[in-house]
């Protein structure tokens, strides 16, 4: 028995399944820095905040897998966070690193979709999570609220989608100068 008790508290599996809500010293600050949350007033923040959970993931332990179900949206308390997909010839193929005072998972918040990426810890990581089904609840609860939030999330969407039609658009010109 107490084999099995050793092994659930040095289990991060067990441990952020148990963990309570987030520490909230750095956390306001982060998010009223992040367009889904920057226009949502104090009295909203402090309600959200505490919708918020701390994970905690050693260098190389993935945080989720691609096709997992999108649950959650992601902040960077601490660490490094590596995300990756997989596609038919490439396999692992970076996509981003975030750190400290980054996010990533948003989409989870928008869709019923599964993950399109993988994401890693590259080193030892303190996340804060906040769950599709949490924000949900909080937005009908304030609509006004959350129609600030889940336009700030679009504005993420959009940003990240003009830049990968930069990319994309870049890319071709390239291959185009290159025939």
């Amino acid at each position: 028995m107490q084999n099995s008790t050793d092994a659930m508290r040095n289990s991060n599996f067990w441990a952020n399944l148990f963990k309570p809500p987030s520490e909230k010293s750095d956390l306001e600050t982060v998010l009223q820095s992040m367009p889904p949350f920057k226009d949502v007033s104090s009295k909203y923040l402090k309600l959200l905040l505490k919708l918020f959970h701390d994970r905690f993931y050693s260098a190389n332990e993935y945080v989720f897998f691609q096709a997992d179900p999108g649950i959650g949206l992601y902040i960077i308390r601490e660490g490094e966070v590596q995300v990756t997909q997989n596609h038919e010839e490439i396999k692992n193929h970076e996509l981003a690193r975030f750190v400290r005072g980054d996010f990533f998972g948003e989409l989870a918040l928008l869709d019923n979709e599964t993950r399109s990426a993988s994401s890693m810890a590259v080193k030892d990581s303190h996340l804060a999570v906040i769950f599709k089904p949490d924000l949900d609840e909080f937005i009908e609860k304030y609509p006004k609220v959350g129609i600030k939030i889940l336009r700030g999330v679009s504005e993420i969407v959009a940003t990240r989608l003009r830049n990968v039609n930069k990319d994309f658009l870049s890319l071709y010109y390239k291959s185009m100068e290159n025939k």
